[in-house]
């Protein structure tokens, strides 16, 4: 057998006398896909920055082992690790649009990336051939594009091919999915395992293990810095051995999973909700939007009553957003009626939609970007309380029964947003929402940009949540398996229409219309895993 192009024994990476990696052992070959899995904090990506001389500023690496296509790397310079980035390592991250230069079109960028991998002449030529070959059509347009022109999916690929320019052996792609609709995700693992086939290796970084049973050949699952588990993809998710994987898999939303709670360390069922009322708690009727000659709305029609989840799917630019500013009053129809409580809510001067404000709330994909950075948790989920009239002892005694059923408790009230982790940021927002005692809550993409296991804390939460305030909740996600997992009923939207709605089991299991069986067919899936009866 050949070398392996990565080959790392008992590496370990320090800050000060913290050990954040510990003995880790990696091989990679090419033409191999080799994913590395777990959550926020176990050393994954701090793995992946070692092999591109990229670890931040006081992190100590050692190793018995640490060759990079067939050079040790232990001790090499600054002009090694250049010389190894971009012509031997590509690069791939999770956001194109902070990876990408802002401020430089889409063909300067490229050509930046080929002349730093050693090519000469014909540069445009070559940025169009890495465009096509990353499937963007119309590449010699998307040149001449600033990365904020272009959709994220085009972004993404975009991303992934200055990493192609100089046909590295090795891609690493540190999660390179996440966030990105279902269309666009089954494309860029299309394009990533055609690279494979070509004979490039792959060290994927993610927390989505169903894209890694679908792209990987082997898997090593950490936690703490360490590798808990290891092996071929196959038998490793099928029949995890530690108690830590079969954690991992077991949060993972499925229809299986439904009525379960997905963090506990067994199946363990979620508290039944209040039964839905008769009227309509929100109605939509005939619902139309345009900005200038673009129909973002067109004729949505939908009901969500007290107590019940309604889930709305979609791709970027179906429309999901666009609804969710005309529920929340940010933006007014162009025609059609919305009503709130049996009671219009749609083209309402402010003044007279303020009372009725604390009736619905919102949770946003990115706390980080709602919160004020210089509030305290405590100040921001009292603000929430304004409208409610709630001040002085009451308010301090709300929030901390807030943070209390949130399971955060009064030692985070004078934390500040910048300490917080991304799954103790989105209690806070859960916290804010439900501070009000609101009848509706949107939750847009609320657990798209978490890890798995956070991401099953913070979808028990909001179940817990609902079943104690009998609060509805409209929850827009682009993510198939969490809608299947906690949607009552579903509204596909396509081109600003809803293309098919309905009860959440009859839809998936019998999608009449071709875009719901187009989503669902792109959905990637842990083949024979299952979770509800697995151990």
């Amino acid at each position: 057998m050949s070398q392996p192009f990565i080959d790392i024994q008992n590496l370990s990476i320090r800050f000060g006398p913290q050990q954040v990696v510990k003995n880790l052992n990696l091989q990679v070959a090419a033409g191999e896909s080799v994913a590395l899995v777990g959550e926020s904090g176990s050393g994954k990506t701090l793995t992946a920055r070692s092999l591109l001389g990229l670890l931040p500023e006081g992190a100590v690496l050692t190793a018995d082992r640490f060759t990079i296509d067939g050079r040790d790397m232990r001790h090499a310079s600054r002009s090694d690790w250049r010389a190894l980035r971009g012509r031997r390592i590509g690069y791939v991250l999770q956001d194109a649009l902070v990876s990408l230069d802002p401020l430089r079109r889409i063909g300067q960028q490229l050509s930046d990336a080929l002349s730093a991998a050693g090519h000469r002449g014909h540069l445009q030529d070559k940025s169009i051939e890495l465009l096509k070959a990353a499937g963007i059509h119309d590449a010699e347009s998307r040149l001449e594009r600033y990365p904020h022109q272009l959709s994220g999916g085009q972004r993404q690929r975009a991303l992934i091919a200055t990493a192609l320019a100089g046909t590295p052996t090795l891609l690493i792609a540190d999660e390179p999915t996440t966030a990105l609709d279902m269309t666009v995700q089954r494309q860029i693992l299309q394009l990533l395992a055609q690279r494979r086939r070509d004979g490039h290796g792959l060290l994927l970084i993610s927390h989505d293990l169903a894209v890694v049973a679908e792209l990987a050949d082997r898997v090593l699952v950490m936690r703490d810095g360490e590798v808990v588990e290891q092996g071929h993809s196959g038998p490793l998710l099928n029949r995890p051995q530690h108690a830590w994987t079969q954690r991992l898999l077991r949060a993972v939303p499925t229809p299986a999973t439904r009525g379960l709670r997905l963090s506990a360390a067994e199946p363990t069922p979620l508290p039944p909700r209040p039964t839905r009322s008769s009227a309509p708690l929100l109605e939509g009727i005939g619902l139309h939007k345009a900005y200038g000659d673009r129909l973002v709305l067109n004729d949505i029609n939908f009901r969500l009553h007290a107590g019940e989840t309604l889930g709305v799917v979609g791709e970027s630019g179906s429309g999901k957003t666009s609804l969710v500013k005309v529920v929340m009053g940010l933006t007014e129809p162009d025609s059609g009626t919305l009503l709130l409580e049996g009671e219009r809510w749609d083209r309402l001067p402010e003044k007279a939609r303020r009372a009725r404000r604390a009736r619905l709330q919102l949770i946003a994909q990115d706390p980080f970007s709602s919160f004020d950075p210089r509030y305290t948790v405590e100040k921001i989920i009292g603000e929430s309380l304004d409208s409610a009239g709630i001040y002085g002892d009451a308010r301090r005694q709300r929030v901390r029964q807030l943070l209390d059923e949130v399971q955060l408790g009064d030692r985070f009230l004078q934390r500040y947003p910048q300490q917080l982790s991304g799954g103790q940021r989105q209690r806070v927002a859960i916290a804010r929402a439900f501070a009000p005692n609101p009848a509706l809550l949107v939750a847009d993409e609320p657990v798209s940009a978490l890890d798995v296991s956070v991401q099953a804390q913070v979808l028990d939460l909001l179940a817990d949540m609902q079943a104690e305030h009998g609060t509805a909740l409209l929850f827009i996600s682009h993510d198939l398996g969490v809608i299947q997992h906690l949607a009552d009923r579903v509204l596909v939207m396509q081109n600003g229409q809803v293309v098919e709605s309905g009860a959440l089991q009859q839809v998936f299991a019998a999608p009449q219309h071709p875009w719901t069986q187009k989503l669902l067919q792109a959905l990637p899936v842990i083949p024979d895993w299952q979770p509800a009866n697995a151990y």
